[in-house]
């Protein structure tokens, strides 16, 4: 394929279907002139998706240049080229997002020692990408591929029943389709709902910190196998930020303008609705979803807390995080 002055190589043979979404969609292909297997996201043509694309290139073109010793958890690209007006990128092949291995795993939660390997290598690949003034915006468990995710099945005596153990915790950051150079426009609407910071729904402006939140609302995922913000509403989803929480900081709500959210410097919301009843149902106070109160728990929560801080200037960044007590077994170096 020809695109410019540029060659590409051609992938001869489509293997299977990996993923699909509104943009298009994501082959697995076999590269008969390296006889290797590979990832193809294939872009729709339309501008929008198009202009997503390219921009995705042009990230993940700096970041693996970046890290050219492969030192950080970021997807690689090997290659892309246009094809007819379909945007093609060329990615190495990776195994199961981590929801589809909680999914595939009927929901069963990671370990504390599990989430701790996992979240080194997210946080340092995150570390990496703000060091370098790019905010991914886009974090959830879905964007966090295994390397491999083959396993074992292991009999589990306590819940009396099978369950698959991974053969390597070892993961990548990737869909960098919507990442944002600190230098570039950013949009008012950022991230997938579940994972959208207080800021970016308050519409105050956001920056890398909103990452960080995303990474917060993750670690619960995989600590408790499911999600902790479960709604579609902006409103009910601040009320369930305040049950897990405590109040929104009346600072915070008089900048806003999302007016109808507020009243009196508080959270406009009336518990004894139906939705009120869903969040209290729903949703408990962050330290009672600790499942054990043993130290390295308490760490894990206690980091989580910093990362779900509404005040941006207050929350945790990616280079304090990886300096946590939680992460003292694994820490060798600091992110460069």
């Amino acid at each position: 394929v020809i695109c410019g002055e540029k060659k590409f190589f051609t992938h001869d043979e489509v293997v299977s279907t990996l993923g699909e979404g509104a943009f298009g969609k994501v082959v697995e292909c076999l590269d008969r002139n390296k006889s290797e297997r590979v990832a193809l996201k294939i872009v729709k043509n339309i501008e929008r998706y198009r202009e997503a694309a390219q921009s995705e290139i042009a990230v993940l073109g700096e970041i693996n240049s970046l890290d050219d010793d492969h030192t950080f958890a970021c997807v690689r690209m090997l290659d892309w080229f246009d094809h007819h007006g379909h945007i093609c990128i060329v990615f190495e092949l990776l195994g199961l997002s981590t929801f589809d291995y909680l999914r595939e795993n009927d929901f069963l939660p990671f370990t504390v020692e599990h989430i701790r390997h996992m979240a080194f290598q997210i946080f340092r690949a995150v570390c990496f990408l703000h060091r370098n003034k790019v905010t991914h915006t886009d974090l959830k468990p879905e964007n966090i591929l295994f390397v491999r995710s083959d396993y074992d099945m292991e009999y589990n005596d306590r819940l009396k029943r099978d369950q698959r153990t991974l053969k390597s915790l070892d993961v990548k950051v990737v869909d960098f389709g919507n990442a944002t150079f600190d230098r570039d426009h950013h949009p008012s609407l950022v991230s997938t709902r579940h994972y959208r910071a207080p800021e970016v729904i308050l519409d105050l402006g956001w920056n890398q910190a909103c990452d960080v939140w995303s990474l917060g609302c993750i670690l619960m995922e995989y600590y408790l196998g499911l999600t902790v913000f479960q709604t579609h509403d902006s409103k009910e989803h601040l009320a369930m930020m305040e049950r897990v929480l405590g109040p929104i900081p009346p600072s915070l709500l008089s900048k806003t303008r999302k007016r109808h959210f507020v009243e009196r410097e508080r959270l406009d919301w009336d518990e004894h609705s139906s939705s009120g009843r869903y969040v209290r149902k729903h949703c408990k106070p962050l330290k009672q979803y600790m499942q054990s109160r043993s130290a390295e728990h308490q760490q894990l929560f206690e980091l989580i807390g910093s990362m779900l801080e509404y005040d941006v200037s207050r929350r945790i960044t990616m280079e304090e995080a990886l300096w946590h007590p939680f992460f003292t077994p694994l820490r060798m170096v600091r992110c460069p």
